[in-house]
């Protein structure tokens, strides 16, 4: 299930855009743009997929997402609001890295694996992001600024165990890119060292180290947080039985399967998706 790309309404003309989002339902698939975007959530609650976390959204989060990064939200059918948010997008270039910016920076490194920013300071910054809306020009690119410098004190989370950051060196974030989309492409399957080894030009033993120490984890403890994921949305967005969740997401044995869920998601794929077939029961 690869994300998708969006392109974001910026030209050479504007480099920010800020909009209030309000239908009946968040529609947009997982997708990724290469903007920076900041979203607050005002009304409806539901799933939030960002990188490879999967969680829960409410009214009254803020979340900042760094370019590339992908994500999507999906609204629960329990709600009977409608689904609004506030979000701005702007290209990840148009401030420089000065010194003063330090902390801003450091913000939107972290912001590779989204970050959530802790509620009680959110409240103090939502009117500055309504201003935006209001804005356009050299006006908008201050006060977006201004914006940035503020949350860069509030205090924060990161969601996704991946990072999606592009300031690798080169070679480095070459190499990990092409294993995330190997891993996107093949996730169904069994994969081998040897496989991911070869497509990088490293030994396998090279490989598993490079792995590690870009990444913070082994290549199989990426692969299976990756397939739960997966996992997680299949039972959110299909019904497929989990028999067959299993195999789809590239496991050989069911058993496995339960324990590996269980121990990355908290709960087994049966407790994760009652609440789903409570709410589509309620709907017949």
């Amino acid at each position: 299930m690869k994300p998708k790309f969006q392109k974001v309404p910026i030209n050479y003309q504007k480099s920010i855009i800020a909009f209030r989002y309000s239908e009946d339902s968040f529609d947009a698939p997982w997708h990724f743009h290469p903007q920076h975007e900041l979203t607050l959530i005002e009304e409806s609650k539901g799933t939030k997929f960002i990188g490879d976390y999967v969680g829960p959204f409410e009214e009254g989060e803020l979340v900042l997402i760094r370019s590339n990064v992908p994500h999507c939200w999906k609204n629960s059918n329990l709600t009977q609001s409608k689904c609004v948010s506030l979000v701005v997008q702007w290209n990840k270039d148009i401030y420089s890295k000065v010194p003063e910016m330090d902390k801003v920076f450091n913000m939107l490194r972290a912001a590779s694996k989204g970050i959530i920013f802790e509620k009680k300071g959110v409240n103090n910054i939502v009117p500055y992001l309504n201003e935006l809306l209001k804005l356009e020009g050299t006006k908008l690119y201050l006060k977006l600024q201004f914006l940035l410098v503020m949350l860069s004190d509030l205090n924060f989370k990161e969601l996704s165990e991946s990072s999606f950051i592009d300031d690798l060196p080169k070679i480095y974030s070459s190499r990990i890119r092409k294993v995330q989309r190997f891993v996107e492409d093949n996730y169904h399957r069994k994969m081998k060292l040897r496989e991911l080894a070869e497509l990088v030009n490293m030994t396998e033993q090279s490989f598993s180290r490079f792995f590690k120490k870009i990444m913070g984890r082994p290549f199989f403890t990426f692969l299976n947080q990756y397939r739960v994921n997966i996992a997680k949305r299949m039972l959110m967005d299909s019904d497929w039985s989990i028999r067959e969740i299993c195999f789809a997401c590239g496991y050989e044995s069911v058993p496995f399967f339960h324990r590996t869920f269980l121990k990355l998601a908290g709960s087994t794929p049966l407790k994760f998706r009652l609440p789903m077939e409570i709410n589509r029961m309620s709907k017949q």
